[in-house]
């Protein structure tokens, strides 16, 4: 299973990295929204782990409505992993289409067991 991770923090990529590579996941980490839309479109993921905050012209919100408008993309599962967790940020993006929303500081155990629900409800893209 594909895991694209869109987080501008390093070392919170690298730590998710390391955590769902350790499941066994192929990963694809980048820092920005434009870069996980480009990665999606050459190669769609099976799962996506979204940050809301990120540098450049697209947040994780744009982000996510983009993922949604392209058919290669539009059903794959979007988790958000934010520090932004108000009622207006979850609204905002379950109406973007997010999947799931994970507070920072996340636990990674309930994480992983998230990613394997996830993988167990969904179908692969073509």
């Amino acid at each position: 299973m594909k895991v694209l991770v869109v987080e501008d923090q390093d070392s919170i990529r690298h730590m998710i990295e390391a955590l769902v590579a350790a499941r066994g996941y192929q990963v694809v980490a980048v820092p920005t929204g434009a870069k996980a839309l480009d990665v999606a479109s050459t190669d769609p993921p099976h799962l996506v782990l979204l940050d809301l905050n990120l540098p450049g012209q697209y947040d994780g919100y744009e982000v996510c409505r983009r993922l949604r408008a392209q058919p290669s993309t539009a059903t794959v599962p979007i988790v958000i992993i934010s520090a932004q967790d108000d009622e207006a940020s979850r609204a905002e993006a379950a109406l973007a289409g997010a999947t799931a929303f994970y507070s920072k500081p996340f636990s990674p155990l309930a994480l992983l067991r998230e990613i394997e629900s996830l993988k167990a409800r969904s179908v692969a893209p073509a």
